[in-house]
């Protein structure tokens, strides 16, 4: 996977480093995201979540949305939750009630402690893989809109959690089933 001059500390580094001992399903496994990495169609999909990302940080920003840095240039980005008065530890659970999975993640100059946080880290990985481009991340934007500004109205979050489950469905991760 190197130059000959690389090879002895590569090794030592994967052994006993990160793979610990030679388990062949490990081997196997980063063997088969190696050869799915060179595939075009892997390539095509990080564009694609990049590009996501993009538009997805696009209508935040729209929405008065604090995206920390302004925007993104890869598959995520940070929320910025002060302006809400909401912490990130509970805008995950709102969002859970919405049927929106988020992680509440520090912010720059973080008050609150990483436990708690005053941020939320949203990606655009798992949508994309289900086939949503950059339409779809409008929807997204919304549905994190109505959670933001609603967030102890059951009625809102179960709203949201079916319009959230509509869009699902329209983006099947398995079509064949």
């Amino acid at each position: 996977m190197c130059c000959e001059e690389y090879a002895k500390g590569v090794d030592k580094t994967v052994f006993p480093g990160i793979q610990g001992g030679p388990l062949m399903h490990i081997i196997a496994a980063k063997a088969v995201a190696f050869k799915e990495a060179l595939s075009v169609k892997f390539k095509q999909d990080q564009k694609q979540t990049v590009k996501n990302a993009k538009a997805l940080c696009a209508n935040l920003i729209e929405r008065d949305f604090d995206i920390v840095a302004g925007g993104t240039d890869n598959h995520l980005m940070l929320i910025n939750l002060n302006k809400y008065d909401l912490t990130g530890k509970e805008t995950e659970t709102y969002m859970s009630n919405g049927g929106i999975v988020i992680n509440k993640n520090t912010i720059p100059f973080e008050t609150r402690g990483p436990f708690i946080t005053s941020g939320l880290r949203a990606g655009t990985p798992a949508v994309t893989t289900r086939g949503m481009k950059e339409a779809q991340m409008e929807d997204v934007a919304n549905f994190l809109e109505t959670v933001i500004q609603n967030p102890k109205d059951q009625t809102v979050l179960d709203q949201v959690n079916a319009d959230v489950q509509q869009l699902c469905n329209d983006f099947p991760i398995y079509k064949h089933l």
